[in-house]
């Protein structure tokens, strides 16, 4: 006769009892990526970044990493087994981060970059005067943070970082000034606090700054690089992958061999006389004026969306409406376009935002034209694409409703991520946007360039000893992208080597395609991409086990 199982060591209830005891860990180090995902429990919350809670809190993590390894994988349910290497992964990542990338010890970015209110302004998620509450006790937090990086940054920073984070900062007193305008209109019985906690964090910055300036900037070190090593780990961290950085720069290097042979090949079909260079020439001078080039965004967010379901390349989730504004002051410096999504957990609000980087009133004429000669019609369609549809905001709504587990809406891969938004452009030349034009398909080559390139780049920078020239030109000579852009690609690659993410999870997609579309989705992208997204952002190479067993 069987014993009867004994419910208090069921391994499902357990397990799931150490899922929120780990995600509610990870969401100690990082409580602005939970009010991202929509947990507003953790509204006005900072990190503690002194260098003795961040010890006790890699403490905690190696106990739970310890506790999740006497978990054997095999013992959970089938569906549940993916999220114990998601949740190894959300500890390993951090530890990474604080021990091995040493980011709080090297990256003064880490800390200016928590003096951001967008989240509370952007999302009507409770009423405004909780919403300003909730601003006014992050702004309070913001002094000791600052206090904190200062207590513990190295005496030798990478010049690049020093150089981001003084952009960054430079738009730190437009971002508050923002938000106080906000707080006056939504709440004015709480704007004297606000406006206490406004004036104490932005003098904080100054002094942070001050710091920078006199006493880290004069002793500036050019080094950056992860190293060999460090990168290999990376990659398991943030991706669970153990492909050698070897294997990654092969199938990089190769794409940007077919991109560009495929560039070329277009520009002999234009004619005699037409070069790649002469090709692009013929985009860039196609642009918005200033002006222009929000109301040409929104033109395209209303295309795309009907091109998406009149081929029916994936379902857009309903309600959908996704908004075009500018980026944020204090977002500038690091974005040329992004999306701010819902959240999975975010009660309600289906609705996109859609930033896209305007022209800086700083720039000289030249600056300018650069920078409006990057956002031309077919590059700007193909940008939207990427963030829109059916990229990132499409992406998202499948996130919102899928049925995943804690883990599985808290783990968010970089390369699923940004991979099904690159794939995303190719999908959509592919089944004729724009009426199958040709310039549709540059656009779409030059941008995939850009993120081979920036995957070359990174390993470049990070294992091979390359300096910010050497990348740059990379940018000019490889991607065919001009000095200004070519220049801030170079300087991004030093402090996220990740954005190598793009190509790796493009490329992952196009096989997992290819292996599972006909056999298993009898050729229906909208099947295909459909169950896809239905997997939230795994690590890059997870789904392709996950399709070999959809049906």
């Amino acid at each position: 006769m069987t014993a009867p199982s004994d419910p208090r060591h069921d391994p499902a209830t357990e397990f799931a009892a150490l899922e929120s005891e780990i995600v509610d860990h990870f969401f100690v180090l990082q409580p602005s990526y939970a009010v991202f995902l929509g947990l507003h429990r953790y509204d006005g919350k900072l990190p503690d970044l002194s260098r003795a809670a961040t010890t006790a809190w890699t403490r905690t993590a190696e106990r739970l990493l310890a506790k999740l390894a006497a978990t054997a994988p095999a013992t959970l349910p089938e569906e549940r087994r993916l999220d114990h290497l998601l949740l190894q992964l959300l500890l390993e990542g951090p530890i990474f981060d604080l021990n091995e990338s040493r980011d709080y010890d090297r990256n003064p970015m880490a800390y200016v970059g928590q003096v951001s209110l967008t989240s509370y302004m952007v999302r009507q998620y409770a009423p405004a005067e909780d919403r300003v509450r909730g601003m006014t006790r992050l702004l309070e937090g913001v002094p000791k943070v600052l206090e904190d990086g200062l207590g513990r940054l190295d005496a030798h920073l990478p010049k690049p970082f020093l150089t981001l984070t003084e952009a960054i900062a430079g738009g730190i007193p437009g971002h508050l000034a923002e938000a106080e305008s906000f707080a006056k209109g939504a709440a004015p019985d709480l704007l004297p606090n606000f406006q206490r906690a406004r004036t104490e964090a932005g003098a904080a910055v100054e002094r942070f700054m001050e710091r920078i300036r006199s006493v880290f900037a004069p002793a500036a070190t050019t080094e950056f690089a992860l190293g060999r090593e460090r990168f290999q780990r990376l990659l398991w961290v943030r991706e669970g992958m153990r492909s050698s950085v070897d294997q990654l720069l092969a199938d990089g290097t190769a794409d940007l061999k077919r991109n560009q042979a495929r560039l070329r090949d277009l520009a002999v079909q234009a004619g005699p006389k037409v070069t790649v260079p002469s090709l692009l020439e013929g985009l860039f001078q196609d642009h918005p004026t200033a002006a222009e080039l929000l109301p040409r965004a929104r033109e395209f967010v209303a295309s795309t969306r009907g091109f998406v379901l009149e081929k029916r390349l994936v379902s857009i989730p309903a309600p959908d409406s996704c908004l075009v504004e500018e980026t944020p002051s204090y977002g500038r410096a690091l974005s040329t376009a992004s999306m701010n999504p819902p959240g999975p957990f975010e009660a309600g609000q289906d609705h996109g935002i859609y930033y896209i980087t305007p022209v800086d009133p700083a720039w000289n004429a030249k600056q300018s034209e650069e920078w409006l000669r990057s956002f031309n019609d077919a590059l700007l369609r193909n940008v939207t694409v990427h963030e829109v549809y059916p990229g990132h905001y499409v992406q998202f709504l499948h996130f919102r409703r899928s049925d995943g587990s804690l883990a599985r809406k808290v783990f968010m891969s970089g390369s699923f991520t940004e991979g099904w938004a690159h794939y995303a452009e190719q999908l959509a030349v592919e089944n004729g946007i724009d009426g199958g034009s040709v310039r549709a398909e540059v656009a779409q080559i030059h941008d995939a360039l850009l993120r081979d390139v920036r995957l070359i780049a990174s390993i470049g920078l990070h294992t091979q000893g390359r300096d910010l020239e050497w990348a740059t030109r990379l940018f000019e000579t490889e991607a065919y992208f001009e000095r200004l852009p070519s220049e801030r690609e170079a300087i991004r690659g030093t402090f996220n080597p990740e954005y190598f993410c793009y190509t790796l999870g493009k490329l992952a997609i196009l096989q997992a395609r290819e292996r599972y579309l006909a056999s298993r989705f009898g050729g229906s992208l909208e099947r295909f991409h459909d169950r896809l997204l239905s997997f939230g952002a795994p690590p890059v190479g997870v789904p392709d086990e996950l399709l070999a067993r959809a049906g």
